[in-house]
């Protein structure tokens, strides 16, 4: 162990980017040398997090996971260096259960408060392996650097079952019947003593969830969209939109997005249809003009799948147990999840679909596709023990059971 680690506490607002600058007791034994100008593991850290500077949203998904090891090493009075195989069990048993629960465990919260924690709850199976994906790529490439002497994931008997990143079916996601109940709560009719800023916040609230279902855009694509980015070309209306990896597209803006922004505008003061020379952001703030940042509308959105938990769980001879859970665990993210996945229900074909989600590769859409399963399910039940009681009857198209 590094004599010289410091012992962070989860409750500093650690960044990696700002790198903090503690010295590692020995420099990497690399023939080569180091290749990098660093002499800390966060500012070893930050140079990787530099490689993703053209995809934002990348950039911070990774530096969480890269967060929460540094803090997790902290506390074990280590550095990178001294990372070794047996230790990789330990950390993932750590994402899975992160204690002390008070150090680690908090609500979403600004990074500059005192009370943030780099963890909302426990992370599931499918997030640890995703943090052990990404942390696997951060030190292949702090040994190309020279930084570290090896990579202690290469030496995973069960790597490939493990840090195997392609997954089944999408689950983060709200089915039909509860999208609806919740569009339903999103869009009652405000009470008649509700203030002007409560009127804001609700008709903002609609246009956020709205925006999301109806064109399954990241966060950050969501804070940064701006009104001119929907136009209208050739009688169609469109969404520019850059993505991930700087990618561009334009998405086509359905009937019901199209009288969200209207209804929106209208409440903004503004003309139903955008002009191309309005560069003003979509989504604002209190005062009308701001742009909403994507922590604060990351917090919004959890805040408002939080209030229809708790209205649902209140409501009377309401046995929703499972649909509340879902509600509270929900994230921005799963509004895309739901998006794409109400589309594929609704027949949209797969090379569409893979267009709005702006994917590279179609069997990361076909994800989404749960027909089959539906299918392979129903079939599955002409299956059955009691054959007597199933004898002579039909599965609804005259085929025998």
């Amino acid at each position: 162990m590094d004599s010289e680690a410091r012992q962070a506490t989860p409750g500093e607002t650690v960044s990696v980017i700002s790198a903090v600058r503690e010295r590692r007791a020995q420099p990497p034994e690399e023939p080569a040398g180091l290749h990098i100008t660093a002499g800390s593991d966060a500012e070893a850290v930050a140079q990787w997090l530099a490689e993703y500077r053209a995809s934002p949203h990348t950039q911070r998904a990774y530096r969480r996971e890269a967060e929460r090891l540094l803090l997790w090493l902290a506390d074990q009075k280590m550095t990178l260096t001294a990372l070794r195989r047996d230790h990789l069990d330990a950390f993932e048993a750590f994402l899975g259960d992160p204690r002390p629960r008070e150090r680690w465990v908090g609500p979403t919260r600004p990074r500059h408060d005192p009370r943030w924690r780099p963890f909302r709850g426990p992370l599931s199976p499918a997030s640890r392996r995703q943090s052990l994906v990404i942390l696997q790529g951060l030190c292949a490439w702090l040994v190309e650097a020279g930084w570290l002497g090896h990579n202690p994931f290469r030496l995973m008997r069960d790597k490939r079952r493990r840090l195997d990143n392609r997954q089944g079916r999408v689950e983060r996601y709200l089915e039909k019947p509860l999208w609806d109940w919740l569009w339903r709560w999103l869009t009652r009719a405000p009470a008649a003593e509700a203030t002007s800023r409560e009127r804001f916040e609700a008709r903002r609230r609609c246009l956020a969830f709205g925006f999301a279902y109806l064109l399954a855009p990241r966060i950050g694509e969501m804070a940064a969209a701006r009104m001119n980015d929907f136009h209208r070309r050739e009688g169609r209306w469109w969404w520019a939109v850059v993505g991930k990896g700087g990618k561009a597209a334009s998405i086509p803006v359905p009937p019901d997005m199209l009288r969200l922004l209207g209804e929106w505008r209208g409440h903004l003061g503004l003309a139903p249809e955008p002009g191309p020379d309005e560069t003003t952001p979509l989504l604002r703030g209190l005062d009308g003009r701001r742009g909403l940042g994507e922590n604060r509308l990351y917090r919004l959105i959890r805040a408002t799948f939080d209030a229809a938990a708790t209205d649902l769980e209140a409501t009377p001879g309401a046995k929703a147990v499972r649909e509340v859970s879902l509600l509270r665990r929900a994230t921005p993210h799963w509004l895309r999840h739901t998006a794409l996945t109400h589309q594929a229900q609704a027949g949209v074909e797969l090379r569409y679909l893979a267009e709005t989600a702006r994917h590279s590769r179609l069997d990361t859409t076909s994800r989404y596709l749960h027909a089959e399963e539906a299918e392979w399910h129903r079939q599955q039940s002409w299956h059955g023990l009691d054959t007597d009681a199933r004898q002579g009857a039909d599965d609804g198209r005259g085929q025998p059971v």
